[in-house]
């Protein structure tokens, strides 16, 4: 028996992504969707941002589907993103999603938090 299975609550599913403009789509909320992963699709109009925040002791990956984005890092060079790429945030790390193409950003992000590895 693997480790997952016996995490009780925890079960395939399937998420739908369909989004109008300017929507967010949660695809994972933690318990009991999954084990403590977080997730969801953010759909952005030019110049808009998600806003200023941190995912606290927890790591995110940015993954940008459509368009082009500034993750803009607080104390740190800005980093610059467009489909089909991604960005790595470590935890702890005050950043905003800013949407810096003339058309629709789609991206998904994925916030787990971290465990040591022995």
């Amino acid at each position: 028996m693997s480790p997952l299975s016996r995490v009780p609550g925890l079960y395939p599913h399937v998420i739908d992504l369909s989004t109008r403009d300017g929507e967010y789509v949660e695809i994972l909320g933690g318990r009991p969707q999954s084990a403590g992963m977080r997730a969801g699709l953010v759909t952005l109009r030019p110049g808009e941002a998600v806003g200023r925040h941190t995912t606290g002791g927890c790591e995110e990956v940015i993954l940008v589907l459509e368009g082009q984005a500034g993750v803009e890092l607080t104390g740190k060079a800005s980093m610059r993103v467009q489909a089909p790429m991604a960005a790595y945030l470590p935890p702890y790390h005050e950043h905003d999603v800013v949407n810096t193409g003339s058309g629709l950003l789609r991206y998904i992000y994925v916030v787990a938090p971290v465990t040591e590895h022995t």
